[in-house]
This record gives structure tokens, sequence and C-alpha cells, in this order.
């Protein structure tokens, strides 16, 4: 409220009236009939009264100010009983106060860097496409942690659990297969090491998300050992199978030509961690397969957003009353006084 004198004329601007909340509503029929019940009664009274007539002077009724003296008090009475409704249908305003919080979820996002990424059956190959969904996904949450892992012969942890998504964005614009030169592809030592970083959290959900195209070969810890693990510390597991089987472009040749090579991969072994993690199992072929893969986690793994919201309604039907009373007694004023008992000469 921009101002508590009921004396200012802001109670009576156009946009004061629409900024309120009216509690009484149907009481606004009632201040639309009032005036024409008001100048109806007035006909009647007029038709059923005995007609006195009254000699006039011819320009009595243009100069005399007498006429305009009488409604004086009728339009005082009529003010005080629009108000009186007014005040009856009850203008609030209504502060209304909301407090959002949020339980995020953590997540880890372990993601495959090894030479078979470098295949080009996504464009322009598995690994840049990877990175691409994997930012998309960081800009859709709100206040996750969230953490990165990288493998290939080994694992290493590129970035510990955090909010602030432009340095993790940074991460991985800067993932490249020469981050890690062992050859191979742990996928065990890559769950472990997602899993070591994640038992610092406290959060009441846990996710890790693997992204792997190839066959566990390397690493001093099985997959299904290290799905386990995670298990145990009650992280959920999504597994996807990136990339197509059997032959697939890598690079080209001396002469310029697209070469294939033969690709496999252990989608039995990633649906096994799946299973053990209480996660789903995805395949993606392609740019928009993976993307949509992405985009169904997402949506899975929702922060609660909790809110508590705080109502602070204030009438103002006083103001109102105020002044119908003031009007009425304006009234009461002229209604005994020389207004109402003025007679034309």
């Amino acid at each position: 409220m921009q101002n508590n004198d009921w004396f200012s004329f802001w109670w009576f601007k156009p946009e004061t009236f629409k900024g309120f909340e009216y509690e009484n509503q149907w009481v606004f029929y009632l201040m639309i009939a009032l005036p024409i019940v008001y100048f109806l009664v007035e006909w009647i009274k007029g038709r059923l009264s005995p007609k006195i007539p009254i000699a006039l002077k011819k320009d009595s009724l243009t100069s005399d100010f007498s006429a305009v003296l009488r409604v004086i008090p009728i339009l005082l009475l009529l003010c005080s009983a629009l108000l009186m409704l007014l005040a009856l249908a009850r203008p609030q305003l209504t502060n209304e106060r909301v407090e959002q919080w949020t339980e995020g979820i953590d997540i880890m996002i372990v993601m495959d860097i090894s030479e078979s990424m470098k295949i080009q059956d996504f464009t322009p190959n598995r690994l840049e496409a990877a990175k691409g969904v994997a930012t998309d996904f960081i800009d859709g949450r709100f206040q996750d942690r969230i953490g990165i892992v990288i493998f290939s012969g080994e694992a290493y942890s590129l970035s510990p659990l955090t909010t602030d998504y432009d340095l993790l964005k940074s991460y991985i614009r800067d993932i490249g297969f020469d981050m890690i030169e062992s050859s191979g592809t742990a996928i065990g030592s890559g769950l472990a090491v997602g899993t070591n970083r994640m038992l610092e959290s406290d959060s009441k959900s846990k996710v890790m998300i693997l992204l792997s195209d190839g066959e566990n070969n390397a690493g001093n810890i099985d997959p299904v050992t290290a799905a386990n693990l995670a298990n145990a510390y009650d992280i959920k597991i999504y597994t996807i199978a990136i990339g197509k089987e059997g032959k697939v472009p890598y690079g080209k040749d001396f002469f310029g030509r697209t070469r294939y090579i033969e690709n496999s991969m252990d989608v039995s072994g990633l649906k096994e961690i799946a299973k053990i993690g209480g996660g789903e199992f995805y395949r993606a072929e392609d740019n928009a397969a993976l993307e949509n893969v992405f985009n169904i986690i997402d949506q899975f793994e929702k922060a609660e957003i909790k809110e508590t919201r705080y109502k602070d309604t204030r009438d103002y039907y006083d103001i109102y009353l105020k002044w119908a009373i003031v009007f009425l007694l304006l009234w009461l004023f002229t209604k005994s006084t020389f207004f109402s008992n003025i007679l034309i000469d």
C-alpha cells in the first residue's frame, strides 16, 4: 500500500480499485442497482404527488442557482451509500511470499575416452558427441551437484561433485584422448573411482551415468564387483552403450577415403551393471539417440522442489467506511440547512 492516510485521493484512483481483491463481489450488483432504484422511486413519487401550479418568471429556471443546490444533499446521500457498499465488498490487498528450496541430486558422469571413442559413426566422433550431450544435460540441471570421471586403460577423477556448472563445462570442453596414456577400457575402474568420489555425498539421491562403447579389458576391478560396490552405497547406475557394432567409419586412409574397422561392445555387461545398480540400460547409435537418452534420464532424475507460501492479507474497507460516514454527516447537515429548503421565487 502506497499511502495509509485515508484523506489521500490515492484511494479513489482507478488503478487502486483494480489492484484490490474483493471478498464480497456480489455487492457490486447492489452498487449498480442503487442509483437506478433511487431515480425510479423519485419518478414514481413525482407521478403520484399532486402538482401545485406555481407562477415562475420566464428566466427563473435558468438563472436561479437554487435548482443546483437542491441536488447536493441527494448526491451526498448517494455517495455515502455507494461507499458503504464498497466497504461491504471488503477490498483487500494480498502480499504473497513464496520460499523455495530443493533437495538436490548428486550425479557422477563416468565417460569412456578410450581410442574406440574416435570412431565416426557419430558426428564428429563418439567422444565429441558424448561431450555435447553431457554439456546440454548440465545446462538443464538445477542445484544438483555433478562430478566427472574419465577412463580408458585406467580411471581418473576429472571433477568432484560441484554446482559450479561453468567450471564443469570447461572441464568437459578440455577432455581429450591424450589425458590418460594407458590404453584399453577399464569400465570397472571408472565405476570404482566414481563410487569413491560419491562416498562423501549425504544426498538422498545418488546417480551414476556410465557412457562406454567397448568391453572391459583393463583395470584391476571387474565391472560387476564395482557395480555391487556402488549399489552398497545406494548409488543408482544408468549405462549407455554408445555406438554401432560391426563395420564403422574410423578416419581416412592415405588417399582420403573413409576407413572402416570392426567394432564390438559388451552390451550384456552394460545391461548387468544397470540391473545391479537399479537403473536402466540404453543403446544410442547416433547423435539424436544419445541426446534422447540423456533427456530421458533428465526426466527420471529430477530434484525435489519444495515451497512454502506465506499470505499476508490486509483489509481496507475501513477507509471507505470512514468516507461514507463523512458524506452521511454532510448529508444530515445540508438536509437541515437552507440547501434543502430553498424556494424558487
